[in-house]
């Protein structure tokens, strides 16, 4: 009997599966890392327990913790939700040995697959299609260095345990094989406890279809239709769609059957999914499997009208799978994107700091979104940046993805960066509603989709300094709350007839001239106005620009000029995190494009490399230090 479920993880898929237990009458209990003891899901759940630490190896990854906190909150089962612990197999052994249900298959399932080598023996015993690649024990650089000369560059060096892009790298040339593996290893043994890599050909313009399998305890296994993830950046993907575009009913049951044979031969139980790479001509070859639920199931849930977390509870009581193969519904077409908090323009990286502006699209029909977060929230640089996702439903694709471009436009975040706008222009741009997908998706269309920032023309100057002095919040005497002063009419004495306003906004500072009575919208030749999209946040304006919303703030040039201290010549933090290698030293020559020291941040490790040949003139960090994002790491002197 399953009264009280604890889910082991955080952010939006915590939320997620606390609504339907919720929904399903049970007590719900969170963890929580001692600084996210106020974020969202640990505010929503029934009863909440405080893992301390930061970093998820000091709270969520640790295992005797986490049974802790099921026994002493009286919890049965415990759901891993994804990420962290979830395909971890020395997890689910432990909950059965404390006498807890796992929300996951068995422990021996997580073990066969959980493995990606161990998982492509297994697919190559059952005679399904494999990559060519090396999926053996030995580790060592050589080993694999032999193995991909054989393979035939570029390839692809993937972690053996996990998944979400880490521990994954594309190595083009001999040359960067090394390196790569040694980050990628790091990045597997920071995310999953286990820095074992495989090495694989890196399949050019495939497509990426997944098949959602579910069993359960009596011997029952079914499909339920497919997912096309292919569109992708930094191996991780964006958007997510059901069913896969332009896949033949036929090649869906060959593809469904492959999969519910892979999980029928493991002895599975529960929510899975089995990804395969299509190519052109039809032919797909096994991936990996995913014992888990997935972040894109809501598409799944979208089409078939099915509750995928209701139906891991279920099958956990030991119920049998309400429906057969035959009766699995294809309903409709849905597409999901994930928002997180990144910079496109700076290769994706990561990006921390408050949600000083956070504004989810309208409910309605057709009409989903999974979050796991809420205005004034803090994104850390501990755990993955995804705020949440936004699903939108169709009776066909074109619908779906109309409204879902409806939804991202309705959609603010302000304070933190965000790819919002270049979600927009992947769902908008014509390849995408023509449904010309692969992997290669966002490299091909890089000119359209990644638009460089450059500067802001006089024209949002001009509309910025007028909305910013119309909006600005008006300085009310406390002794006199009736003052003339106080109201918003216009009325200003002895105002000019031009002002100066100076404002900052994405790096760039402008005084500007104004009229005291400027029209702030924006006017065709007809006298048709547009209005902006702009929203007033205490000393900041968010104002919508050629589809970015811009952060306008007053600046003090006095003040700038004395908080000017930077150094010359220095290499700064992209963003807030840890420092786990420093590989110069002071007084060293370095060639352009180095590696100098190599940061790590939500789990995924960047380099910061010099950008023209030099000398180390001075070091401000040692490994493991924690820096904010804009410190100065180090200082080079030009050759």
């Amino acid at each position: 009997m399953i009264t009280t479920l604890l889910v082991a993880n955080r952010g939006e898929i915590a939320c997620r599966v606390m609504r339907t237990a919720k929904a399903m009458g049970l007590t719900t209990v969170a963890v929580h890392s001692a600084i996210d003891h106020d974020a969202r899901h640990a505010r929503e759940a029934d009863i909440r327990v405080d893992l301390g630490g930061a970093k998820p190896a000091d709270s969520y990854l640790l295992i005797d913790k986490l049974i802790d906190a099921a026994n002493a909150s009286g919890a049965q089962a415990i759901h891993p939700g994804y990420g962290f612990l979830s395909e971890n197999a020395g997890f689910a052994r432990a909950i059965e040995d404390a006498g807890l249900i796992f929300l996951g298959p068995p422990a021996s399932a997580i073990d066969a697959m959980g493995s990606k080598s161990a998982a492509k023996a297994l697919m190559e015993k059952a005679g399904v299609p494999l990559v060519p690649g090396y999926h053996g024990e030995a580790q060592d650089v050589e080993t694999f260095r032999v193995a991909a000369e054989k393979i035939g560059y570029p390839v692809l060096l993937k972690a053996t345990a996990g998944g979400g892009g880490k521990g994954m790298k594309v190595v083009e040339r001999e040359a960067d094989l090394a390196e790569a593996l040694q980050s990628a290893q790091r990045e597997a043994q920071s995310s999953f406890g286990d820095s074992r890599m495989l090495v694989e050909k890196y399949v050019l313009k495939p497509r990426h279809v997944e098949i959602q399998v579910f069993a359960d305890q009596h011997g029952n296994c079914l499909y339920l239709n497919e997912r096309d993830c292919s569109i992708q950046r930094r191996h991780q993907k964006v958007v997510e769609e059901a069913p896969a575009p332009g896949l033949s009913a036929e090649l869906r049951r060959a593809m469904g059957e492959a999969a519910v044979k892979a999980a029928q031969a493991i002895g599975y139980v529960g929510a899975g999914t089995v990804e395969f790479l299509l190519d052109a001509r039809g032919e797909f070859f096994f991936m990996e499997m995913n014992t888990r639920l997935q972040v894109e199931h809501p598409v799944t849930e979208a089409i078939t009208g099915l509750d995928l977390v209701a139906w891991q509870i279920r099958v956990a009581r030991g119920e049998p799978l309400p429906i057969t193969q035959d009766q699995v519904p294809l309903t409709g077409h849905a597409i999901e994107v994930r928002l997180y908090a990144e910079d496109p323009d700076n290769d994706f990286l990561p990006a921390t700091g408050t949600l000083d502006l956070y504004r989810e699209s309208a409910a309605g029909p057709g009409r989903r979104v999974d979050s796991g977060v809420t205005e004034g929230d803090t994104v850390s640089p501990f755990y993955d940046p995804m705020l949440g996702k936004l699903i939108a439903w169709g009776e066909n694709r074109e619908e779906a993805r109309l409204r879902l471009l409806a939804m991202l436009d309705e959609t603010c975040v302000g304070g933190v960066r965000t790819n919002l706008a270049f979600l927009r222009r992947v769902i908008g741009h014509p390849a995408f509603a023509a449904a010309e997908l692969d992997t290669g998706f966002i490299p091909r269309h890089e000119t359209e989709l990644m638009r460089a920032p450059g500067e802001l023309p006089d024209a949002f100057w001009q509309l910025a300094a007028g909305l910013f002095v119309q909006t600005e919040p008006a300085k009310i005497r406390e002794d006199d709350l009736h003052s003339p002063w106080a109201e918003r009419d216009g009325l200003r004495f002895g105002m000019p007839a031009r002002i100066g306003v100076h404002l900052q906004c994405n790096g760039e500072s402008r005084l500007v001239r104004i009229d005291a009575a400027a029209n702030t919208s924006e006017r065709a030749p007809s006298n048709v106005s547009r209005q902006p999209k702009v929203i007033r946040k205490d000393e900041t304006l968010y104002l919508e620009w050629n589809g970015e919303l811009q952060a306008v703030t007053a600046f003090d040039p006095i003040a700038d000029v004395e908080a000017s201290h930077q150094h010359h010549g220095g290499l700064t933090a992209p963003m807030n995190g840890s420092i786990v290698r420093v590989l110069v030293e002071a007084g060293q020559s370095v060639e352009a494009g180095a590696t100098l020291v190599v940061l790590e941040a939500m789990k995924m490790e960047h380099s910061i490399r010099a950008h023209q040949a030099g000398v180390v003139k001075g070091l401000f960090c040692a490994e493991g230090d924690m820096v904010n994002e804009g410190a100065v790491l180090l200082e080079m002197d030009e050759v």
